[in-house]
C-alpha cells in the first residue's frame, strides 16, 4: 500500500512541478477569498455608516 502512495506522491516524475502548482492554486484561492471578505466588511461598514446617516437626516427633515 505505502509503494502505491509513494507512487502518487511521485506523480510519474513530475512532482517537482504538479506539487508546487497545487500549492499555488490553493494560495491564490485562498488569497482571493481573504481578499473578498475583507471588502466585503468594508462594504457593510459603509453600508452600516451611510444608514446611520440617512436615519438622522429623515429625522431632521420629518422635525421641520
Amino acid at each position: 500500500m505505502s509503494a502505491r502512495i509513494a507512487e502518487f506522491v511521485a506523480m510519474g516524475g513530475y512532482a517537482a512541478y504538479v506539487w508546487p502548482s497545487y500549492a499555488l492554486t490553493a494560495a491564490v484561492l485562498i488569497g482571493l477569498l481573504w481578499s473578498s471578505l475583507r471588502a466585503l466588511r468594508a462594504r457593510e461598514a459603509d453600508l452600516a455608516r451611510e444608514d446611520g446617516r440617512g436615519e438622522s437626516r429623515r429625522r431632521d427633515r420629518s422635525a421641520s
